[in-house]
């Protein structure tokens, strides 16, 4: 019997070596939108693209794979994914998210609510009392996002599905911020993963995807079912390429981590930032629970200014490694305002409540070399020092 495989080599070795037809040893790109049939009554593996495509399933084993789960469906974007996982939740039923998730999913959940398809309850997910609220609840979907974004808290998976589980619920966990090179949340209990594989897994900047992993055949054909129906799958040719970026996944996130790390304790000392939101350090809320149910604490951090918003566009002004852009977990460094730039769809009283003040900064750390990071950290503290505010 073959031993079983490392996450990193199951990434490197995806879809590779596996070509039928004339023994390719990477995957040749199939952008055919339909398939002959055989004969009458009669049909092939793929009969039409929006159903089945060669690159696509390619991927979706692959992160199947690596997540544990039984299948997987790639969608179109992380918002499809998310979307297509809510097709579970039965007309009228009860939602809970976290009251910190990500803004375009608080924006999905609200507008699916007032158009009557579902009820939905944003908690705080981080807490004891959230996990009694779930038991007490008839909930039919738990959706979980850890780390958060952009605030980086942490929520017990595995605590927190144990009690939807009692309940009867589906739990849907967003891994997009860890990928599966260091969180696999099926292992702790959840039913469903989600991904936008915009972010680590393709690694890129150059692919909007997302993709939906199960864990039993049962969720993975009612989620295929779905995808085919409401034709919210991914394209061939960026599925040929998320695959190539999945393959270098764990060397990237461990150069991005490692940076993460040095940057978190850099603005962690340093006089002019307020608080680091990040569970790699210590002193982090999160920093135990880390070490429990993750490999890493990952490559994405926020952090507050002292100071005032002018400040924060003191701060941002002319930035080179850090582009100012949205996004996260390409291989180049981000830096972001969330609540003007992710979390504007959410209006300031929900900001507010889940947390995020007009001086939070939000970091996604890529890979160039950690001096020349640091460098331009420095920069542009010393800029704020000159123009900024007085503190």
């Amino acid at each position: 019997m073959q031993p079983e495989l490392k996450q990193q080599t199951k990434c490197v070795n995806a879809g590779i070596g596996r070509d039928q037809a004339f023994g390719a040893v990477v995957p040749p790109l199939y952008l055919s939108s339909t398939y002959v049939f055989p004969a009458l009554d009669e049909m092939g593996v793929y009969d039409y693209g929006r159903s089945g495509n060669p690159n696509r399933d390619a991927l979706a084993q692959a992160i199947a794979d690596l997540e544990g789960g039984v299948g997987a469906v790639v969608t179109s974007s992380g918002m499809a994914a998310i979307d297509l996982a809510l097709n579970l939740v039965p007309n009228g039923g009860l939602v809970l998210a976290p009251h910190d998730c990500y803004g375009g999913t608080h924006r999905l959940l609200l507008a699916r609510q007032k158009q009557g398809r579902f009820r939905v309850e944003f908690i705080d997910q981080t807490t004891e009392a959230s996990r009694a609220h779930i038991r007490n609840k008839k909930v039919d979907l738990l959706f979980i996002e850890t780390p958060s974004n952009p605030l980086m808290r942490l929520s017990d998976i595995t605590a927190l599905s144990k009690a939807a589980h009692i309940q009867g619920a589906l739990v849907v966990c967003d891994n997009t911020f860890l990928s599966p090179a260091r969180q696999k949340p099926l292992s702790l209990g959840a039913d469903i993963v989600v991904h936008s594989t915009t972010k680590f897994i393709n690694g890129h900047s150059d692919v909007v995807g997302g993709v939906v992993v199960a864990n039993t055949d049962d969720l993975a054909e009612q989620l295929a079912w779905w995808a085919n129906c409401t034709g919210v799958t991914g394209a061939p040719f960026d599925s040929f390429l998320t695959l190539r970026g999945l393959r270098t996944l764990h060397a990237r996130m461990d150069v991005q981590e490692a940076n993460a790390v040095i940057l978190a304790e850099f603005l962690h000392a340093h006089p002019l930032v307020k608080r680091v939101y990040y569970p790699g350090l210590k002193s982090d809320p999160g920093y135990e629970l880390a070490a429990r149910q993750q490999s890493g604490p990952g490559a994405m951090l926020s952090f507050e200014l002292k100071g005032t918003r002018a400040d924060v566009g003191v701060f941002l002004n002319q930035t080179n490694i850090f582009q100012l852009a949205e996004s996260l977990g390409g291989t180049e460094s981000l830096i972001c305002h969330p609540a003007s730039m992710t979390h504007r769809a959410m209006d300031a009283e929900a900001q507010a409540k889940a947390g995020i003040c007009e001086t939070l900064i939000r970091l996604s750390v890529g890979m160039e070399h950690v001096d020349d990071q640091l460098a331009e950290l420095k920069t542009l503290f010393s800029r704020l020092e000159e123009e900024g505010s007085p503190t």
